[in-house]
């Protein structure tokens, strides 16, 4: 049920971040959700996209160093402490969060939030029981 992360590798310089957006909208990608952990000299780029496979291969067909990673992706509502649930939630089942990132669609209701976790399935099973909602790949085809 989990949801497929791209990391690409990007150097620290002056039209990286466009080069990369560029060959995924080439590609006819759509960006669902975007993060970036950098250092000086490189950056991560942690990208949801609508179709994984194409946007991987086409960022390597360029020369792009990717991965791919399963995530969590869950709904929460967008309003004060509905991430503060969420972790709530976690913490009390002792799962430590890697590192998360959110984004915001229609409707203006819900918050997604991508987590990096240990342990997907275990994560995924605590949520759903708990009444959250999980994303998909499927979800985020549009």
């Amino acid at each position: 049920m989990s949801v497929k992360q791209l990391s690409v590798f990007a150097e620290n310089k002056n039209g990286s971040l466009y080069e990369i957006t560029k060959i995924l909208s080439t590609a006819g990608i759509n960006i669902r959700a975007f993060s970036i952990a950098d250092t000086q000299n490189y950056g991560i780029l942690r990208l949801i996209v609508n179709d994984p496979r194409a946007a991987a291969m086409a960022l390597s067909v360029e020369g792009r160093i990717v991965s791919v990673t399963d995530v969590v992706s869950v709904q929460i509502p967008d309003e004060k402490g509905g991430l503060t649930e969420l972790l709530r939630v976690l913490t009390e089942a002792d799962i430590s969060v890697e590192y998360l990132y959110a984004f915001v669609a229609s409707p203006a209701s819900s918050a997604y939030v991508v987590l990096r976790v240990e342990d997907n399935v275990k994560t995924e099973a605590l949520l759903t029981e708990k009444g959250f909602v999980l994303l998909t790949d499927a979800d985020l085809k549009f």
